[in-house]
């Protein structure tokens, strides 16, 4: 298996409610990393472009970039904690991989220095 991982920041603002209470508004200079993996490298000998990877990661979190998470549609019915950003930008990475060998591994958002979340789907059985 092959993996390769890119890395970019984008800056937001949330609030959440955790144990119960609501944390005012507050942000983050988020750092994102994803892996994409396959068991074959293509006719050039990668798994793919860091380019096209970052192009596709940019579009992304540039709906992302200098927001309130809070207000975005898909985090309406679920709180914009690093977990389901890490499982949300995962959901919009795989479904934009047009190539069938190829697919997203992990990502990982880091809210801070010493905090992170990452989202993997399960294999399936």
């Amino acid at each position: 298996m092959y993996e390769v991982t890119i890395k970019k920041t984008f800056s937001a603002a949330h609030t959440l409610v955790i144990g119960g209470v609501r944390e005012d508004l507050h942000g983050h200079n988020f750092t994102v990393e994803i892996t994409v993996s396959s068991h074959e490298l293509d006719e050039e000998g990668v798994v793919m472009d860091f380019s096209i990877l970052r192009e596709k990661t940019d579009a992304i979190l540039a709906d992302m970039d200098h927001t309130h998470l809070n207000n975005l549609v898909y985090f309406k019915a679920i709180p914009p904690t690093a977990e389901q950003i890490a499982r949300y930008i995962f959901e919009r990475i795989a479904g934009g991989l047009s190539a069938a060998s190829i697919t997203v591994s992990q990502v990982t958002v880091w809210e801070s220095d010493n905090a992170r979340a990452t989202y993997r789907r399960h294999a399936r059985a």
